[in-house]
């Protein structure tokens, strides 16, 4: 049964199911990216802008609707990036503001209805020059279908589908709607990205997934040219500029009056006393200077459209670098040793992608390769790539999703062989690898092997719980058994930090009896949640 109100659990997976579908729609939404510049970013800052706002939930002070959903909206406007970042920050945070009103009986199909409409129309107050064929025309598409759903007394579920069909249909049209984008036969990409956030509401509300998109390019078509060196579209301005802002607001009028003579694009929103600046200039200088004078700008941030070079790469770059992510001290301890620079990937503390972006900054390599080593850290290092390259950094994300098999990859890292060599061998690597684990049920719950109970050993292989029993070693080798069943020639345990003395080394025995003619390592990893983490290869 599906629920018939908005509470914090909805938000939590709404905002996680968001980041994650942005973070899996991010390269295709770049490639969309032809409005208002071309620079190929909106699917990027739009999962960066997402990423700020759930890394906001973690400073909420309660488990209120109220308090997650504000701290999201305020990691979102302080963490927002880009053109479509500001303006999402600002439709996410009028929705914010709408569910967390003290609804009589909690937010349901009215209040849903009113938080899109209350986004939508922020969309459009925020922007100073709104256009069709945009993100606002998709949000307004999504609201009026929500508004004519309320009406008619629908309940929550049908409406956020009604929505997402709207917006879906919306996105189609604006390539037609949006001259650029009809030059190029793409569809908007902050409207799709938009519809990618709604269709993550179903998804937090009933578990469905979103059917891949279709129709959003025109094959053939040509993308509009990039004029190297100069403007990205001839005649426009060259540079994006993003600050902070303290001040109060008076003298925020003259502020927007002031960019607006300058450049186009603008954006200024905000209120009491903190405000979020982006506009395109081509005087870098006196966009900043405008911000000074009307306040304190903080966090300035300045990209170049033709080249994205940022000067934070003043330093020359030479040699490459590998990231991995750790699970556990023992397993940064092995990483580190083996070369490379670790971030988190332990459970409640993964890495952002500002994290694993600064670890490959920091290394001044001209070339790096990610090892992300976890499911949910793949999009991040994904779009710490895409950053990266702006300050050209030559990176390469290798989707590992498992600790096992980034340790299975850093073994075949070869420094002295070509990037494009050494990534192949890595991901070969990597790709050979069958991942399982062993912990302990911690509450009851239903799983793909059944039903367990709190203190049932859990055995899984591949993210799928598969095997529901009683005895550690006897769990750990069953797992083992079935992996080895297509084959294998080394097995790696990684033992917990809340595993028995000697776990490990007791499946090892068990193993050499059962099946001789496989090798088998031992690692203290240190991980929290699983007893072992369990590789064949």
């Amino acid at each position: 049964m599906h629920p018939d109100r908005v509470d914090a659990g909805i938000a939590r997976r709404w905002l996680l199911a968001a980041r994650d579908a942005l973070g899996e729609s991010r390269e295709e939404i770049d490639a969309l990216n032809v409005f208002p510049v071309p620079d190929g970013d909106t699917g990027t800052n739009m999962y960066l802008t997402l990423e700020a706002a759930v890394r906001g939930v973690g400073e909420a002070t309660t488990d209120s609707l109220g308090d997650v959903l504000a701290s999201a909206a305020r990691g979102a406007f302080l963490g927002a990036r880009g053109n479509s970042g500001v303006i999402f920050s600002q439709v996410f945070r009028a929705v914010a503001d709408v569910l967390s009103r003290p609804w009589p009986d909690g937010p349901g199909t009215q209040a849903f209805a009113e938080a899109l409409d209350a986004g939508a129309r922020a969309g459009y107050e925020a922007v100073v020059v709104p256009v069709e064929g945009t993100m606002l025309t998709v949000m307004k598409a999504a609201s009026d279908a929500a508004v004519a759903e309320a009406a008619d007394g629908s309940s929550l579920a049908r409406l956020v589908r009604r929505a997402v069909a709207a917006a879906d249909d919306a996105v189609l049209a604006t390539r037609a709607q949006n001259e650029q984008n009809l030059r190029a036969g793409v569809v908007d990409a902050g409207g799709r990205g938009i519809a990618v956030v709604l269709a993550a509401m179903d998804t937090a509300m009933t578990g469905r997934r979103a059917r891949p998109a279709t129709g959003l390019r025109v094959e053939g078509a040509a993308v509009l040219p990039q004029t190297a060196g100069a403007d990205l579209v001839a005649g426009g301005p060259a540079y994006e500029v993003m600050y902070l802002l303290e001040a109060d607001d008076e003298p925020v009028g003259a502020l927007r009056r002031q960019l607006a003579d300058l450049g186009d694009s603008l954006l200024v929103v905000g209120g009491e006393g903190l405000w979020n600046v982006h506009v395109h200039v081509d005087d870098v200088g006196a966009a900043v200077e405008r911000g000074i004078e009307a306040g304190r700008p903080f966090r300035i941030r300045v990209t170049h459209f033709a080249d994205q070079v940022s000067s934070a790469a003043a330093r020359p770059r030479g040699g490459r670098l590998v990231v991995a992510g750790a699970a556990g001290p023992g397993l940064a301890a092995l990483f580190t040793d083996a070369g490379a620079r670790v971030v988190s990937a332990e459970r409640g503390r993964l890495a952002a992608t500002s994290d694993i972006l600064a670890a490959v900054l920091d290394g001044h390599a001209a070339e790096a390769v990610v090892l992300p080593n976890h499911r949910e850290l793949v999009p991040a290092a994904e779009a710490a790539a895409h950053e990266a390259g702006e300050h050209g950094v030559r990176v390469a994300v290798i989707p590992s999703r498992a600790q096992v098999q980034g340790l299975a990859a850093l073994a075949v890292h070869q420094p002295s062989h070509t990037f494009d060599a050494d990534v192949v061998a890595m991901t070969t690597a990597a790709g050979h690898v069958r991942e399982g684990a062993v912990t302990v049920a911690v509450k009851e719950a239903m799983t793909t092997a059944g039903v367990c109970q709190v203190g049932d050993v859990l055995g899984v292989i591949g993210g799928d719980i598969v095997i529901i029993g009683s005895d550690l070693p006897e769990v750990a080798l069953e797992v083992l058994t079935r992996m080895l069943a297509s084959g294998g020639e080394l097995v790696t345990v990684v033992e917990g930090a809340h595993a028995p003395d000697g776990l490990a080394e007791a499946v090892a025995t068990s193993l050499a009896e059962s099946s001789p003619h496989v090798d088998c390592v031992t690692l203290d990893g240190g991980q929290e949640r699983y007893h072992l983490l369990l590789g064949v290869e």
